[in-house]
């Protein structure tokens, strides 16, 4: 069989992850912030050609097509971009259906190219590094913004990994691009990174510690994809108790206002 069908298959399986759950809505919730904390950092401003990969709904690209940029937003699933359509209203911006793991654009045709919790969730995380390099200028910016493999968010997959499908071959957890030896491994001499800084989002967003748990449940496409498989295995109950769990350990508000906090790691480079 070639390899060709198989990775079809897999990217099929991602769109409709993602198209599965509302990102759009627990980017409303709680992840807003973090797109304009990229942008500003990435130096972002009128006339720069930019490139967000694993856009989403445009977290990132709404706010650096605000700051006057010629923006692209590129990501794998039509109803996350859709959505970002709607969210834009009156922002100029492009909009492109892409595979973070093989870009449809000419190389070195960015200024900046940027990725605020995106790429990471392209299972093959070299080829989507390499494909970052190749569309930005020598002399250009890549901006990152990814969970930690320490965080919470890391944690929330180890806690969902025993209840999920096999990975693919040569897949590699995404919160890895949250790690500075992971990037430096991936990226090498290429990049010279001059940020590289892990910080905190606050997520006061949910009254009860279990708000979390069904708020993943009902919006993100991952945990919902972790549940389908673990309730064909006769587990849902089991992961179900797993994740309250983890909410209580990570909750570090009170049972009657809960509080979260999620580290990711910032890396702003430029490409040699």
């Amino acid at each position: 069989m070639s390899s060709t069908p198989t990775d079809g298959e897999l990217k099929a399986r991602h769109r409709a992850m993602w198209a599965s759950g509302d990102y759009a809505s627990m980017v409303e919730t709680w992840i807003t912030p973090l797109g304009p904390v990229l942008v500003e950092a990435c130096g972002i401003g009128p006339g720069m050609r930019v490139l967000d990969v694993g856009a989403g709904s445009g977290n990132a690209s709404i706010p650096a097509a605000e700051r006057g940029a010629a923006v692209v937003a590129s990501d794998l699933t039509p109803e996350l971009l859709e959505a970002g359509r709607r969210r834009a209203g009156g922002v100029e911006l492009e909009w492109k259906e892409a595979d973070a793991e093989r870009l449809p654009f000419e190389d070195e045709g960015f200024d900046v190219v940027l990725s605020c919790i995106g790429a990471m969730f392209a299972p093959h995380h070299q080829d989507v590094a390499d494909e970052l390099i190749r569309v930005c200028r020598p002399g250009g910016t890549i901006g990152l913004l990814h969970w930690t493999p320490e965080g919470m968010i890391g944690a929330l997959f180890r806690t969902m990994g025993p209840f999920a499908a096999p990975p693919p071959p040569g897949a590699q957890p995404p919160p890895l691009w949250g790690s500075e030896d992971h990037l430096q491994a991936l990226f090498g001499d290429r990049i010279t990174f001059t940020t590289r800084e892990r910080r905190v989002l606050e997520i006061t967003a949910f009254q009860r510690p279990l708000d979390y748990r069904e708020h993943f449940k009902e919006l993100y496409g991952p945990t919902i994809a972790v549940f389908a498989n673990a309730n064909r295995n006769g587990r849902a109950q089991e992961l179900d108790e797993a994740l309250a769990k983890f909410c209580y350990e990570w909750n570090l508000g009170t049972d009657e206002q809960a509080r979260f906090e999620h580290e990711y790691l910032l890396a702003i480079g430029t490409r040699a």
